[in-house]
């Protein structure tokens, strides 16, 4: 007879196996996780963030949308998992895998980071750019018998202050993540969203209580384009921080802002005003945007775009997708990335990324 919890397992890999669309995420500060899943019809595919507006559902959104990766709606047929495992054989749609290119591409050595981090440094020292997001991608072979279910509820467990998804779509594939990072918060009128920037590692477990020059300077500058951001939609906001926050075993420079909406049939076009945020891309928004993809050598795809619940008459909890991963059948892809300045170390930086991969090899 086997347990419910291996009984819970086996229902969410099941409906992995299936190809449904389906999520099932823990919000910081709750007990329990929330279920949402799409029984009947495929998930409604978005091609322009201003899509968002007045609709509702469950959304994972990539960093940059295409046509092989677009915003995916998930609408909520069923918001309780399954009692038993669902019928195996059926299959709703074939699972979305990326092809040998896309998989080879994700293979970034040290050697690969470093000629990136050489094209990177080049227009922040000569003051062409502000600040610029380099991320790179880790492919390691899925072993044997490895369950998402039971990873996500080990990051349940590890990560309590983290937002903790495992989400599934034929369109996306299979993506588990622990990010802390809100990009919109909220229900009726009142809002929040974040400036989360800087990261070092705790000291013997407990946060620093020193922040350098650079990680000051790099929080500094997302906080002030969020800023600028409501202000140019003529939102006026309050801001807390920045104050350090833990995430795992890493520490943050955390910023909140508060606001007011008089509408939220425009969730939509707020998002795409705050997406991608300094935090993931860099400074001026759209120059580093252009730079990024013509220069970090690989597809982010759904890693530094958005993830959640968006709800325009109840509760919204979006979250950048930040440490996460994308687990295919024989392989996981696992994410991270790093804030550079003129003042930024290679090795400093390598280092950060090594520490962000952590928080999904740990699960592994």
């Amino acid at each position: 007879m086997i347990s419910e919890e291996t009984n819970k397992y086996q229902i969410i890999d099941t409906l992995i196996r299936q190809g449904r669309s389906f999520a099932i995420y823990r919000i910081p500060g709750e007990d329990s996780p929330r279920f949402v899943m799409q029984a009947s019809g495929s998930a409604c595919l978005l091609y322009d963030i201003e899509d968002l507006n007045e609709q509702q559902g469950f959304v994972i959104a990539p960093f940059r949308v295409s046509r092989d990766c677009p915003i995916v709606l998930i609408r909520r047929d069923y918001s309780e998992l399954p009692e038993s495992c669902p019928n195996d054989s059926i299959r709703m749609d074939l699972e979305f895998h990326p092809n040998e290119t896309e998989i080879s591409s994700e293979r970034k050595t040290k050697d690969n980071y470093t000629q990136c981090f050489g094209s990177f440094i080049q227009p922040l020292r000569e003051k062409t750019l502000d600040k610029l997001v380099l991320s790179r991608s880790l492919t390691l072979d899925r072993e044997t018998g490895f369950s998402p279910a039971k990873a996500f509820y080990k990051a349940c467990e590890q990560y309590i202050r983290s937002y903790v998804y495992l989400c599934h779509t034929p369109q996306t594939g299979t993506w588990l993540g622990g990010t802390p990072e809100i990009i919109l918060s909220g229900e009726k009128g009142e809002w929040h969203t974040v400036a989360l920037a800087g990261t070092q590692p705790l000291q013997n477990g407990e946060l620093p209580t020193y922040w350098d020059e650079k990680n000051k300077r790099e929080q500094q500058l997302v906080s002030t384009y969020i800023h600028d951001q409501l202000a140019s939609l003529g939102i006026d906001s309050t801001m807390e921080g920045p104050y350090s926050a833990r995430a795992g075993a890493l520490c943050h420079l955390k910023s909140d802002f508060r606001f007011k909406l008089d509408s939220n049939s425009k969730l939509g076009s707020l998002l795409s005003l705050l997406h991608p945020t300094p935090a993931v891309c860099g400074l001026p928004k759209e120059d580093a945007y252009r730079f990024i993809l013509e220069h970090e050598g690989y597809d982010r795809r759904y890693y530094s775009g958005f993830i959640g619940w968006l709800n325009p008459e109840g509760r919204t909890n979006l979250y950048v997708n930040l440490r996460c991963m994308n687990i295919k059948e024989d392989t996981f892809t696992l994410y991270a990335g790093g804030g550079l300045l003129s003042s930024s170390m290679l090795n400093d930086e390598w280092q950060e990324t090594e520490d962000k991969l952590q928080t999904m090899r740990a699960l592994l």
